[in-house]
């Protein structure tokens, strides 16, 4: 199920709004120049993190990994970066939003528990 069209659009979805929330909460967060520099700057990092750090092999994604992590690693990776990304949101005033995304990333995951075990799973 992890690798379903529809649930890896969902994912992609997630990370298109975790990109979006971090940089709205860069916005709000800051002031002056650096607001505008904030609200390119955290998202970029969090999507340079996305992409980098893969499992090679992963069916979710392209198979490549640029820097090759183990699968445990990786789903940790993606929590922090949705975790955050809804903290973001609760603290720019935005607390339904926070909770929404957060529904709709456990929802994901659950759906996606056939990755998930194949993440966790040690590999020989």
């Amino acid at each position: 199920m992890g690798s379903n069209p529809i649930n890896l659009t969902l994912r992609f979805l997630l990370e298109l709004t975790a990109l979006f929330s971090l940089g709205y909460w860069g916005w709000n967060s800051t002031s002056g120049w650096i607001r505008y520099l904030s609200v390119i700057v955290y998202p970029v990092i969090a999507a340079a993190i996305w992409g980098l750090f893969a499992v090679p092999g992963d069916p979710s994604r392209s198979g490549k990994a640029p820097v090759p992590v183990p699968g445990f690693l990786r789903l940790l990776l993606e929590l922090i970066i949705f975790g955050f990304a809804c903290w973001a949101l609760y603290d720019s005033g935005l607390p339904n939003f926070s909770l929404i995304m957060g529904g709709v990333v456990i929802l994901h995951y659950a759906v996606s528990y056939d990755r998930i075990l194949w993440l966790i799973k040690p590999k020989s």
